[in-house]
């Protein structure tokens, strides 16, 4: 049995006439008949009587047409979920983000646009920092990362940059150089930092050391946190400074901890998408394309702070 043949007999069990159904399914009469006819001996059973004036369903042809029009809808339904996975209308994505990638913004706008435009895709979100998503990515545990650069990226997996924020310097409030507008980083030297505790070489750990080499100290990392809010909640402690993107702080207040910004031209952190190369999942594609169209608007840096003096 043929689709073709659950839609002649739908066609003309719903009109009752042979010439009106053949009209609906674009086809001339005789092949209509055909249709029926080849149907009708593929169940062996008589679907309708017809005679020169009406056409009516047998006993067979009520009983058939209970069963035919939902398994037609369920077919049709399935060819159309077929087609939109294959456009990338359909389907799964498992999306994994660094925290700060919510405080910028950018995760919400991203979800927003994808949701507006893919509300079919179902979307699996995981909070993970940078290199574990790497390693999930890799794995196949998810399809697309928030991530903070710079990061060594295993081979297979592409990135493209999101957004460009400047780094400000959280410290306690009961730190002299509090009462500062701005700090220069020359300031910093012998100062206990914080940093997250996965992020050695990479992320803030990388920028705070970016910052010290800049200005001619090495930065003693005294204390790590598990993520940039455990980091500044030990810096409300009085337990050392930390370097946070701008829109971190923004969103995060938390006792005890400030927020300055660092004078002259300190590092920009960078949030940056990551994602299989060959990709082949087509709603995972469409979401890579989404991002990279997203990529161009990445806010250019801005002139370089007057230190206080």
């Amino acid at each position: 049995m043929e689709l073709r043949h659950l839609r002649a007999f739908l066609a003309v069990a719903d009109t009752l006439h042979f010439t009106r159904a053949a009209e609906r399914l674009g086809i001339s009469p005789p092949a209509l008949t055909e249709q029926i006819q080849g149907l009708e001996a593929l169940l062996g059973a008589r679907l309708f009587r017809r005679t020169k004036r009406s056409v009516a369903l047998t006993d067979a042809g009520l009983l058939f047409l209970e069963e035919a029009r939902p398994a037609l809808a369920q077919v049709e339904r399935a060819e159309r979920i077929g087609r939109q996975a294959g456009r990338g209308e359909r389907g799964i994505v498992a999306v994994g983000f660094a925290a700060s990638a919510a405080f910028s913004g950018v995760l919400a706008a991203s979800v927003a646009a994808w949701r507006e435009t893919h509300p079919e895709v179902e979307l699996r979100l995981q909070e993970l920092e940078t290199i574990p998503q790497l390693a999930a990515l890799e794995a196949g545990r998810l399809d697309i990362s928030f991530i903070r650069p710079p990061v060594d990226v295993p081979d297979g997996i592409a990135t493209t940059p999101l957004l460009q924020e400047p780094i400000w310097l959280a410290l306690s409030a009961r730190h002299p150089l509090c009462a500062q507008a701005e700090i220069a980083p020359e300031l910093l030297a012998g100062e206990p930092f914080v940093c997250p505790e996965l992020d050695t070489g990479t992320g803030f750990h990388h920028y705070t050391m970016a910052m010290g080499r800049d200005a001619g100290f090495t930065p003693r990392i005294a204390h790590r946190g598990r993520d940039l809010v455990a980091v500044v909640s030990l810096v409300g402690l009085g337990l050392g400074l930390a370097l946070v993107p701008e829109s971190f702080k923004d969103c995060v207040r938390l006792p005890g901890a400030e927020y300055r910004p660092l004078a002259g031209r300190p590092p920009r952190a960078e949030l940056a998408a990551a994602f299989r190369r060959n990709e082949a999942a087509p709603a995972a594609r469409a979401f890579i394309r989404q991002l990279r169209r997203r990529a161009g608007i990445i806010p250019p840096e801005p002139a370089p702070h007057p230190v206080n003096g």
